[in-house]
């Protein structure tokens, strides 16, 4: 099955700036609103109405293609909500085969999205309690009944919370089948709610929390040691030793502590079975700035091998193609990706730029805003490049004059083979003029670098772009996941952006 990734024939609109736009093919607009889909408001969209556009799109695809974008979101591009959202959507409207239990197969990796695929499913389908959940879709009951056959006691345990709907209701409303008389035991654990609670990072510490001291001295002292025994545990897991480096700084653990989760950080088969997105990197690097302590340096440098490990495999370009990195830095992509985090649109776009700044040889890179400045940064660096560029912003202002980049290197007449640009595309003119990202596209193509191509990086998927794509010309490209450049890839090896969802086996 083949998804055609042009707009050609398709008609024009206008995007949320009210500037001209081009519509996409739904399965375009469903990927590119799939793979940057977060449970928060956007700058111009609320969640309930992009999860009702990905209603539509949903019903207006091949339900094995969704299937397939479901699965590539959860094991490409590391996303955990979208693709339960994914899953309970078709199984509304797609009956008469295996498809969705199958899915849920795929997409359900952690014993608490069982739970979370069932909370999702009450309140899509407005079931104000667990009892009414009772009508399950019978493919999502057969598919989360085989589930429960996946996890362990450890994996039971730790997601066991006290949620609105829990594992035990969770278990009562599918009726898995024990493998065998151990799991059946396990089961048993789980109706009576007499797990073992399990050794984790989050209730050793509560451990401590509860406990008396005579002073803050002596709780000091326990904490430090807490977290050394967590570090020697090997029970800390990745994304949580990034998410707490801050913390453990702060209790003023060793430096032969501080040594130990350096190396942990930057160790290469740690990076590879983590499966970080590049900006948890990002958020773990702009916590530590904030630290006062001598031993900061060495974990920042850990932060900076690390991410380059997780993209030691990506196919950058060599001296002989030169590539323009544009990021947007506008007001649209200031608004953080979930409630709980810190980390912005734009930031997304940063780090993504310096990714691929790394991994080429011929880059210029900039941001734009009111005005397009071009930054000239080392390449080896891919964490500090990121703040040095946040940090620089405010020097371009906060409109989204996209068009400013093209027009720059065309009145240079600087050939350029690669333009890349970091957006929400949502780009316009703030200054009143008729001048375009299009026509300056168009007349960069007939008079400076007729063989340039041109690639969106969409970051928040909103379903219209500021140019016409074409085959090798334009491209759009969408997500928060260095797995971006694997679609950037396969477009140059003559495939469209969704050859690496067609190709997911399912």
């Amino acid at each position: 099955m083949k998804f055609n990734n042009t707009t050609k024939g398709l008609h024009t609109t206008t995007n949320y700036e009210g500037e001209k736009a081009y519509k996409i093919s739904s399965a375009l607009e469903l990927y590119s609103s799939v793979v940057t889909f977060s449970l928060s408001n956007t700058f111009y969209e609320s969640t309930d109405d992009r999860i009702e556009r990905l209603r539509k799109l949903i019903a207006e695809n091949n339900p094995e293609f969704v299937a397939k974008l479901a699965v590539y979101a959860r094991e490409k591009m590391y996303l955990r909500s979208i693709p339960l959202v994914l899953t309970v959507e078709l199984a509304k409207i797609h009956k008469g085969d295996t498809l969705v239990s199958r899915l849920v197969g795929r997409v359900v990796k952690r014993a608490d999205e069982i739970t979370e695929l069932l909370a999702y499913y009450q309140a899509a389908n407005q079931r104000t309690d667990v009892k009414k959940l009772s009508k399950l879709s019978k493919q999502l009951q057969k598919g989360l009944a085989l589930s429960f056959n996946k996890f362990d006691e450890y994996q039971f345990a730790k997601y066991n919370r006290d949620t609105e709907i829990r594992l035990r209701d969770a278990l009562f409303l599918v009726h898995p089948k024990a493998k065998d008389a151990e799991q059946q035991i396990l089961f048993d654990k789980i109706v009576n709610d007499n797990l073992q609670i399990p050794y984790t990072w989050e209730t050793e510490l509560s451990k401590e929390g509860q406990a008396e001291f005579a002073n803050e001295e002596e709780k000091q002292i326990a904490f430090r040691n807490k977290w050394q025994e967590l570090i020697d545990s090997k029970k800390l897991g990745y994304m949580a030793l990034l998410r707490n480096l801050r913390n453990i700084l702060t209790a003023e653990v060793s430096s032969e502590y501080i040594k130990k989760v350096a190396q942990r950080i930057a160790d290469q088969n740690e990076v590879e079975r983590s499966k970080q997105l590049p900006f948890r990197f990002l958020s773990a690097f702009r916590e530590l700035e904030k630290v006062s302590s001598p031993n900061v340096q060495i974990l920042l440098s850990a932060l900076e091998e690390a991410i380059k490990l997780s993209v030691k495999n990506l196919k950058g370009f060599d001296e002989n193609t030169s590539l323009l990195i544009a990021c947007d830095t506008s007001g649209s992509m200031c608004s953080p990706i979930s409630p709980r985090s810190s980390v912005r649109d734009y930031d997304i776009g940063l780090v993504l730029g310096m990714l691929l700044q790394h991994c080429s040889e011929s880059v210029m890179a900039g941001i734009f805003g009111d005005t397009w400045k071009i930054i000239n940064l080392p390449k080896e660096n891919i964490l500090s490049n990121t703040r040095a560029l946040d940090k620089r912003m405010g020097e371009v202002g906060y409109s989204t004059n996209g068009y400013l980049v093209i027009k720059d290197i065309l009145e240079r007449k600087q050939k350029i083979d690669k333009v890349m640009i970091f957006t929400d595309c949502q780009l316009w003119n703030s200054n009143n003029s008729k001048e375009s990202i299009s026509e300056y596209w168009k007349k960069y193509k007939k008079e400076v670098a007729p063989k340039a191509k041109l690639y969106l990086f969409d970051l928040r998927g909103y379903g219209q772009v500021p140019l016409q794509l074409k085959e090798n010309d334009v491209n759009l490209i969408a997500g928060w996941s260095d797995k971006v450049f694997e679609v950037m890839e396969a477009i140059e090896n003559g495939e469209t952006t969704l050859s690496q969802i067609e190709k997911i086996e399912f």
